[in-house]
C-alpha cells in the first residue's frame, strides 16, 4: 500500500491513523503510537536519478513539474528558511537558537532530485557529540552538561547542488627542471664547495580534458563553511530518488543561494582542480601556467538534500552550534572556552615550571 501524502507531506498511519515517520535505523516508515512499520519499498515507486540542464534553468524554461512552492519561517537573525510542522505557531531557529514566529511564507524553488537519507537516530546523534565536547578541555563544564542534558537535536535535511560538466582546457606555461651547479668559496681562508640550486625554464603548450561528477556546492548561508566542509565527505553514492517520505519526521531547509551563485562556486572547485591538472600534464620539478582557457560544455545540475543532526544552545548569552553527519557521525561545532580552566592550566603550568627550576638550580 502506498502512503497517502497531504500537502503537508504527511503520512498518516494505516492502523491508527497517527503520524508516521522516517525511521533511520530500520529504514523505514514507522509510526510511533502504535508501532506500525511499513518498508520504503512498499511506499514508493523505484526512480531513476534524473539531472536537470542547467542552461534551461538559468533561461527559466524548466518544465513546472520541476518547481514547488513550499510554506516556510524565514529566522530573523540567520535567514534560513525552514518549513516547520504546521500546527506549530512559535518554535526555535534549529541554526541559531532565536526564537522564530511561524508564518505562512511561500518559498518557490526547483525541487529536489535526490536525498541522502539520515542513517542513525537522534540519541546517537546526541552521543557523537557529547563525545566530541569530552574531548575538548577547555569546555566549560556548564556548556557539557546542559548539551548532555538540554533538549534533543533537530534532525534537519540541507540544500545543495551538485554540477556535472564535461571541460577541455588549453594552457601556455614553462616546465621548470631543477640542476646544480658546484661553488667553491673561500671561509676563513680556507676553500668551501657547495652546491647552489638553479631550475632551467622550458616553454610549454598542451591541452587537458576532465569531466567532473557531481561537484558539491552548499546552497545554504546558515552555517558557516568551515561547520559544513568538515562533515565531508558525504558518501553521494548512497543518494536516493527524493521521496517525501524520507523528510516524514525531520525538518528541511529551503536553499539561500541561487542555482547562479552555486554554479559560480563549483566553477571555482573546478578551477583548482584543472589547475592541478595543468601542472602534472607539465610535469618536470617546478611550473609555471601563464595561460589557461577552459570551455566548459553540458553542464548538469540538481538540488539534493544532505542530513544533518544539529543543536543550537544559548549558555550565558551566548549561541554554541553543533552539526553532526547524518550519515557518518563526524562532528564539528563551536569551540567552547572555559576561562577559568585555561587560567588553572597557566597556573599549573607555571608551578611545574617553578619546580623544574628550582630543581635544576640545586643541582648546579
Amino acid at each position: 500500500m502506498k502512503l497517502a501524502a497531504t500537502t503537508e507531506h504527511r503520512f498518516p498511519c494505516d492502523q491508527c491513523g497517527a503520524d508516521m515517520r522516517f525511521a533511520p535505523q530500520h529504514g523505514s516508515m514507522s509510526c510511533d503510537h502504535c508501532g506500525h512499520s511499513m518498508s520504503l519499498e512498499t511506499v514508493q515507486p523505484v526512480a531513476a536519478i534524473r539531472e536537470l540542464d542547467f542552461d534551461a534553468a538559468i533561461g527559466a524554461r524548466l518544465p513546472e513539474a520541476e518547481i514547488e512552492e513550499t510554506r516556510v519561517s524565514a529566522c530573523p537573525n540567520c535567514a534560513a528558511l525552514i518549513e516547520f510542522n504546521p500546527d506549530a505557531h512559535a518554535t526555535e531557529c534549529p541554526f541559531c537558537a532565536t526564537p522564530v514566529v511561524t508564518d505562512t511564507g511561500a518559498h518557490r524553488h526547483i525541487k529536489p532530485r535526490a536525498v541522502l537519507p539520515f542513517a542513525f537516530e537522534e540519541r546517537d546523534a546526541r552521543q557523537a557529540m557529547t563525545d566530541w565536547l569530552g574531548r575538548l578541555w577547555f569546555a566549560p563544564n556548564g556548556l557539557q552538561d546542559y548539551a548532555r542534558k538540554g533538549r534533543k537535536m533537530q534532525g534537519i535535511y540541507v540544500p545543495y547542488w551538485t554540477f556535472d560538466a564535461d571541460t577541455k582546457s588549453r594552457y601556455t606555461g614553462q616546465r621548470g627542471t631543477v640542476y646544480y651547479v658546484t661553488r667553491t668559496e673561500m671561509r676563513d681562508g680556507k676553500p668551501v664547495i657547495r652546491q647552489e640550486q638553479k631550475i632551467r625554464w622550458t616553454p610549454v603548450s598542451g591541452r587537458v580534458k576532465r569531466f567532473f561528477d557531481d561537484v558539491l556546492v552548499l546552497a545554504s548561508r546558515s552555517l558557516p563553511k568551515r561547520f559544513t566542509e568538515a562533515l565531508e565527505p558525504w558518501d553521494l553514492s548512497a543518494l536516493e530518488p527524493y521521496s517525501p517520505e524520507y523528510l516524514a519526521g525531520f525538518q528541511a531547509e529551503g536553499y539561500t543561494v541561487e542555482l547562479l551563485k552555486g554554479y559560480e562556486q563549483a566553477c571555482m572547485k573546478m578551477n583548482r582542480v584543472i589547475t592541478r591538472d595543468v601542472k602534472f600534464d607539465i610535469g618536470g620539478d617546478r611550473q609555471r601556467i601563464s595561460t589557461l582557457d577552459t570551455e566548459i560544455n553540458d553542464v548538469t545540475f540538481k538540488h539534493i538534500l544532505l542530513p544533518v543532526w544539529l543543536a543550537a544552545y544559548k549558555y550565558r548569552g551566548k549561541t554554541y552550534r553543533f552539526v553532526v553527519n547524518g550519515r557518518s557521525g563526524r562532528v564539528q561545532g563551536e569551540r567552547p572556552w572555559s576561562a577559568w580552566k585555561i587560567a588553572l592550566a597557566v597556573v599549573a603550568g607555571a608551578i611545574i615550571a617553578g619546580v623544574i627550576g628550582y630543581f635544576v638550580a640545586q643541582n648546579q
